[in-house]
This record gives structure tokens, C-alpha cells and sequence, in this order.
């Protein structure tokens, strides 16, 4: 590190000056490590040239050149200005966009190396090992530095420091090579540690919930191919399903066509940047659901809460600690996984619930089912008007004893069906059946002026109904209907097994209207009569004695007036 002060440099050492200095080296700072590890890859290709006969080693070499020299470029680029020449640093140059580009190259000369480092034979090849972790100290100690011009670059604003402020500061560039080992080596070591710590929490979650997390399938978002093939890799090696998008609208056509149970997703990308793409997927009721895990070069908390606040699931900061990276994907699959369980119990509870109201609502009406849901036990109302149906089939006792058990249901069943439709179809409420016998009526449980208009109707259409199915199955089936209007107790009886029904003299008399009624007719009282005359045309049939009540005029419905 050079310090300048008034026209003359001299390295920092034990003399003492007083004057304000400025920083004007650091592109020689970064260009040192950035050298090393080019010269050490260059080393390191002649000896895979002689004795590493592996096509795979030599390719990911030349990669990390590549990204060497692109690293070289970059710092030689933002270091060349006129200002940085003249002793004045545009410290507004070091935007996050710069500083995630220098560490893009620095993450795949990393990522690289620590793979080749797995898996090259350390017994046969010590010194390519050496060469390797060199390599890796190198491309740290450039992560360290560019972290202090993050730093310089948030305090831009402030006057030039005198040298003992800059000695006494702990984000100071004035770290020389052998405490940057140091602390590079003593952060990765603690780094590791509660790494490897909590790799192990979410590895024993895992395996209480019996979740295999390595089964998942994967999406890897990077415009850089190099963190794609990087990243897409590692995670192979894992055991996971990976497919890779280069752009932020090729992984959003991706996500919507394929299932993926993760997503790693950049944030700075051209085009549409990983916040945008984050945003999209949030705001889909299909894809909300999918977890996002951030990753990035920069290591800006601002960045980090936004993400969270989005909806991502956890962040990562490129380059990856390989426990960290592996750790935070098994705990996010790890949540997703009993998410999912969760969501198909709630869904099957709802099935179950579902199926158990529509049985419900089969054995009673449904303003009924909503009140026992809701705790009533002891329901009975009284309505002071309501309309009572009662409907026979004539012969039916000795038709049954002619035909087979299952036969027989079947005709029955052709018959009920659809009188339920007709009486759905109206707004009315079946009671029950009783063999062959068939009670509904109109106004109960839900009040309606209408109830006697509605029931005529519904009678006249079971007649044409019954008369259709007898063409249809060459059947001859004779009907008795009769119909009563007054008033009716109705509730709930039994406890286990429930059952809606009617009480009361209208009831009874709904009964014997259609008992001494005639086949193929619809009898009505003289009360239903009074209700619907002038809407229907009804025939006397004169009065008739019926048992219990005496003599009873009684009518014929015959059908509706136009």
C-alpha cells in the first residue's frame, strides 16, 4: 500500500508523520493477488499438461484463467481513470454493480478451485494441492479487499483520514499478506464451524421427518455461465435434479411449464434483475408457493431485507461456503417439504369435511344442517302454514313380489330420482320415503308465500314425469297424490342417526288425501283449493269421508290455467 503526501510516496512504516494522506494504490493492491493467481493457474496447466491426464481438470483450469483475466481486466479498467491517475479516487465508481462484477470472476476462481481440490489425489499430487490452495488464499484476500472498498465507498463523503485514524480502523485497506491469511483463514475456519453445526441441526430434522432432500428438483437462475455451471454442478453432486436459466424471462417460462421445489435465483441480471422475477413469482396464486433462495455477489443487508420482505425464503452470498450452501437448501426443502404435507392433510380434511356435509345435506335440509353445525342441539319450529305432499305408488306391494330384490330397488330408484330433481327444482324439501311412498313440502324449514303454488305444480309435473319413465322402461306404474295446506310442527329427532320430519293434523290429512285418493289423480283439500283456485283448474270431486275427520270436500287438480 502506497500512502502520497504532499507529492512524494514511501511505503507505510514504523516513522511517524502528521499529514492527511490519501489512498491512491489500490488498483496495484488488487492486481497483486489477481497476478498470483493467474501465474499460479499458468503453473498449474503445465503440470496438468505433464502429469494430470484428466480432460475435465484442464477444462475447469482454463476457466479459471478466464475468469483471472477478466478479473485483471476489470481492476486495470477501474483503476485507469484520470482522476484515480491524478491522486483523487472517484470512490462513487465502487457501486454495487462494480463490486459485484469484480466478485463474479473472484466466484468462479473460487468455486473452481475448491472443486478440483476435492477431487485431484493430494497423496499423488502434493503440489498441485499447494498451487490450488494458494489459488484460494489469493482469490480471498481479493474479497477481503474489495469488501474495504465497499467500505471507502460508503464513506466517500468524509474528509481524508490522517494515518492513525487509518492504522486504529478496523475496515482499513493496510492489511499486508500475512494478516490477511490470517484472517481469512481464521474467518473461513469459525465460518465452517457453525456451518458444519448447523448442516447437522437440519440433516437430524430431516431425518426425524423421514424427508429425502436430495430429491428435489432445482432451477439455477444466473446470467453468468460460469455460476450457472458452478452452482448447477455442486448441486449434482448432491444428488439434486438441475436445469439452469440464463435470463430472468427464460426461468419465469421455465417455472411456469415445469415443477421445480426450488428456485436460486441472481440478483443482478440485465434485462429483468432477480427482484423483478422474485416479484412475478410472489404475485402468482400457481408459483407462490415455489421457495426462492437469493443469491448474490454483494453482501448489502439492504439487499438482504428486501428479499426477505419479497417473500424469498433465505439469502447467499456468492462466493458459496459448500456446507453453508448445503445446509440452507436441505433446511429450505426441509420446510417446503412439510408445507406440502400440510397443505394436502388441510386439503384432504376439507374432502373429508366436504363429504361429510354433502351427507349431511343428504339426510336434512340445509338451513337445518347450518344450525346444527353451529350447536343447536334441539331444533322444532312451527310454522303456521305450510303445504304437505304425499304421493303412493298404486300395486307396487304386488309388483315387488314378481321380481328380483335388485330389480325391484332399481325401478324404485328410476322413480325417487327424479322426483328429487322435480322437487330440487322447485324450492322444495323432500321429508322422506317410506317404501313405496313419497312426502315432501312447501314452506318448511325456509318460510315462502308461494308454498301451495309450488307444490300444485310440482304434483302436476310428477304425473307427466311418471307417465315418460313408463314409455321409457315399459313399465305401467299408477300414482296416488294428495295435497293439504295448514299448519306443522317440524324438527330433528333421533341422535345418532338424524331425521327431519313434520307433525301435525295437516300432515295426517296430506296423508289421507292421497290414501283415498284415485290412481293417476291429484286430490287436494278444500284448503289447498282455496289457496291456488285461480291459478289452476281444479275439478269437485264432491265430499268424501275421511277417516278421522269425518265428511271432507275434496278436489282434483287437473292442471294450471294459461
Amino acid at each position: 500500500m502506497i500512502a502520497v503526501e504532499k507529492g512524494y510516496s514511501e511505503p507505510f512504516g514504523e516513522s511517524d508523520f502528521s499529514g492527511e494522506i490519501e489512498l491512491v494504490d489500490m488498483g496495484h493492491d488488487l492486481l497483486t493477488p489477481t497476478s498470483t493467481i493467474i501465474a499460479y493457474i499458468e503453473m498449474l496447466l503445465e503440470y496438468a499438461d505433464e502429469h494430470l491426464k484428466y480432460p475435465d481438470f484442464i477444462s475447469d483450469m482454463n476457466k479459471m484463467l478466464t475468469a483471472g483475466e477478466q478479473l485483471s481486466a476489470l481492476i486495470t479498467q477501474l483503476f485507469s481513470k484520470k482522476d484515480y491517475r491524478s491522486g483523487e479516487i472517484d470512490f462513487e465508481a465502487f457501486t454495487s454493480t462494480v463490486r459485484h462484477d469484480l466478485r463474479n470472476p473472484i466466484n468462479a476462481i473460487i468455486g473452481y478451485g475448491e472443486m478440483l481440490l476435492e477431487d485431484i489425489e493430494a497423496e499423488i499430487h502434493p503440489e498441485a494441492c499447494v498451487n490450488l490452495q494458494k489459488i484460494l488464499t489469493s482469490a480471498q484476500r481479493l474479497l477481503i479487499l474489495i469488501g474495504d472498498l465497499s467500505y471507502l465507498s460508503k464513506k466517500s463523503e468524509t474528509a481524508p483520514k490522517k494515518k492513525s485514524e487509518l492504522m486504529n480502523s478496523n475496515s482499513t485497506l493496510l492489511v499486508n499478506k500475512e494478516v490477511c491469511t490470517v484472517s481469512t483463514s481464521s474467518n473461513k475456519e469459525n465460518l465452517n464451524r457453525q456451518a458444519v453445526l448447523y448442516s447437522s441441526k437440519v440433516n437430524r430434522q430431516a431425518g426425524e421427518s423421514s424427508v429425502d432432500l436430495n430429491s428435489g428438483q432445482l432451477l439455477v437462475v444466473d446470467d453468468k455461465e460460469s455460476n450457472r455451471d458452478l452452482l448447477s454442478r455442486r448441486l449434482d453432486k448432491q444428488g439434486f435434479k438441475v436445469q439452469v436459466a440464463e435470463n430472468g424471462r427464460q426461468a419465469l417460462d421455465k417455472i411456469r411449464h415445469q415443477n421445480f421445489d426450488l428456485i436460486l435465483l441472481d440478483i443482478i441480471m440485465p434485462e429483468m434483475d432477480g427482484y423483478q422475477v422474485l416479484e412475478e413469482i410472489k404475485a402468482d396464486q400457481e408459483l407462490w408457493r415455489i421457495p426462492v433462495i437469493m443469491i448474490s455477489a454483494l453482501d448489502e443487508i439492504d439487499s438482504v431485507v428486501r428479499c426477505i420482505e419479497m417473500g424469498a425464503e433465505d439469502y447467499l452470498q456468492k462466493p458459496f461456503n459448500q456446507v453453508i450452501l448445503n445446509a440452507k437448501i436441505s433446511a429450505t426443502l426441509e420446510r417446503k417439504k412439510l408445507r406440502d404435507r400440510e397443505r394436502d392433510f388441510l386439503k384432504k380434511l376439507q374432502n373429508e369435511q366436504q363429504k361429510s356435509e354433502n351427507l349431511l345435506l343428504n339426510i336434512l335440509p340445509q338451513a337445518i344442517a347450518e344450525r346444527l353445525k353451529k350447536g343447536e342441539h334441539t331444533i322444532a319450529d312451527s310454522f303456521s302454514e305450510a303445504t304437505v305432499l304425499f304421493s303412493d305408488l298404486v300395486g307396487f306391494t304386488e309388483l315387488s313380489t314378481g321380481i328380483s330384490a335388485s330389480e325391484l330397488v332399481d325401478k324404485l330408484n328410476q322413480i325417487f330420482l327424479a322426483f328429487d330433481q322435480l322437487t330440487e327444482k322447485h324450492g322444495l324439501e323432500k321429508i322422506k320415503t317410506i317404501g313405496d311412498a313419497y312426502m315432501l313440502v312447501g314452506g318448511v324449514p325456509t318460510a315462502r308465500p308461494d308454498h301451495a303454488e309450488a307444490v300444485a305444480n310440482l304434483a302436476l309435473e310428477m304425473l307427466k314425469k311418471l307417465e315418460i319413465l313408463n314409455k321409457q322402461y315399459h313399465d305401467d306404474f299408477k300414482i296416488r297424490i294428495g295435497i293439504h295446506t295448514g299448519p306443522v310442527v317440524a324438527g330433528i329427532i333421533g341422535k345418532h342417526k338424524f331425521n327431519y320430519d313434520l307433525w301435525g293434523d295437516t300432515v295426517n290429512i296430506a296423508s289421507r288425501m292421497e290414501s283415498q285418493g284415485i290412481q293417476d289423480e291429484i286430490q287436494i283439500s278444500e284448503t289447498t283449493y282455496q289457496r291456488i283456485k285461480d291459478k289452476f283448474i281444479c275439478q269437485q270431486r264432491g265430499s268424501i269421508n275421511v277417516k278421522g275427520k269425518g265428511e271432507m270436500v275434496t278436489y282434483l287438480l287437473k292442471g294450471r290455467k294459461k
